[in-house]
């Protein structure tokens, strides 16, 4: 009899920063531990850290979509205006996709918010904390402070996106949302709309890479996370690295550049900086730290929920998920959230010592049986 090959598994994350990729981590760890062969389709940031951490996988070239967020307003015009180019860009993916069916032996997909990685001979599943996108039209904070026209024009705006979201998502088997239902979501309304999806939704839990020490032992070092598209990753960058010299702490800054080449910078003794560390290697720096300064990267934020560690946010200027999920994060007094613009690092510093914040009890991850599951239905449809 012959003997039946694995279940081959394809993982392709979303190619704006690392997060989409650093969030699929957990994901093909416990692919690789049920016995799925795996394949990764990664962009070229991606794919230099995605090697480092799995260097015995297949890896694939996909089409990329480079982003960069300007100075101002984002998604309250960008995203209209990009609408031509995401839709160009779902048309290549799908047609990236249908090339790599034909020439490899792939049963499943799992896409990390590419939008174009559908097939209808294969079980798809599309990851997103967004199911629910904001235009940035309506504000996160008390509606009292808005006109009503304004209130009218951005729920109408949200609507329109909420249905182009559910359109392309209803092209995949499953939906996959990484976070947690009830008082205990971290990505807020992002994650829990207004509206049921006419398709299927499982929330899989909070995912991370890190692993939490069993001694809980921060000393006074401050940790910093520089992340990101560009320009923004750099304009931020410049900011914090003028204002160091003035920090009379040990410090440690990690520029999110992975496999770049680029020089690493000297500010002066006592300020470590990185282009990019390992997963082990980053995972003690946090637990050690006492201050961290990160963006509000949805996966940066489930990575410090995970950990129980407090930190200041910056939202990437402009992107309203960010802006959003620093504003709901500090409601929630798990993080405080400060502005890019006017950014003080001394004062930050200052107040965040003053600011109560906590840490929620989080249930054990669920991947497991989320794995079990998702194999168990590719064997189905096979």
């Amino acid at each position: 009899m012959q003997q039946k090959r694995p279940v081959t598994v394809l993982v392709a994350p979303l190619d704006w920063g690392l997060g989409h990729a650093t969030r699929c981590i957990p994901i093909i760890h416990e692919l690789i531990r049920q016995g799925v062969r795996v394949k990764i389709a990664a962009g070229s940031g991606q794919k230099n850290m995605l090697e480092m951490e799995f260097p015995q996988l297949e890896f694939l070239d996909i089409p990329e979509f480079k982003i960069r967020y300007k100075k101002g307003i984002f998604l309250k015009w960008g995203l209209i205006f990009r609408i031509p180019a995401l839709l160009r860009q779902i048309k290549r993916e799908n047609k990236w996709l249908e090339e790599i069916v034909r020439l490899s032996a792939i049963d499943a997909v799992i896409s990390d918010s590419r939008y174009g990685l559908f097939h209808k001979g294969l079980f798809c599943v599309f990851i997103t904390h967004q199911l629910n996108i904001q235009s940035g039209w309506v504000p996160f904070s008390s509606p009292r402070g808005r006109s009503r026209f304004a209130g009218a024009v951005g729920g109408q705006i949200n609507r329109i996106i909420l249905k182009w979201n559910y359109k392309y998502i209803s092209k995949f088997s499953s939906c996959w949302v990484p976070d947690l239902e009830g008082s205990l979501s971290v990505a807020g309304i992002l994650s829990h709309p207004p509206v049921v999806p006419p398709f299927p939704v499982k929330y899989i839990g909070i995912l991370s890479r890190f692993e939490r020490p069993d001694k809980k032992d921060s000393k006074n070092m401050l940790l910093i996370l520089i992340s990101g598209p560009e320009p923004q990753r750099s304009y931020f960058e410049n900011i914090l690295f003028s204002q160091l010299p003035g920090i009379k702490m040990e410090t440690v800054v990690v520029r999110g550049l992975p496999g770049s080449g680029v020089p690493v910078p000297f500010i002066q003794e006592g300020i470590k900086i990185y282009n990019h560390l390992s997963t082990d290697q980053l995972n003690s720096l946090i637990n050690e730290s006492a201050f961290i300064i990160a963006r509000s990267g949805y996966s940066t934020i489930m990575d410090l929920v995970h950990l129980k560690k407090n930190a200041i946010l910056v939202p990437t200027p402009g992107q309203t998920e960010q802006e959003y999920l620093g504003f709901y994060m500090q409601e929630k007094k798990w993080m405080y959230c400060l502005s890019q613009k006017n950014f003080n690092l001394g004062k930050a510093l200052k107040v965040f010592q003053q600011f109560e914040l906590g840490s929620p009890e989080l249930p054990g991850s669920l991947l497991k049986e989320v794995i079990e599951d998702f194999i168990a239905k590719i064997s189905l449809q096979n």
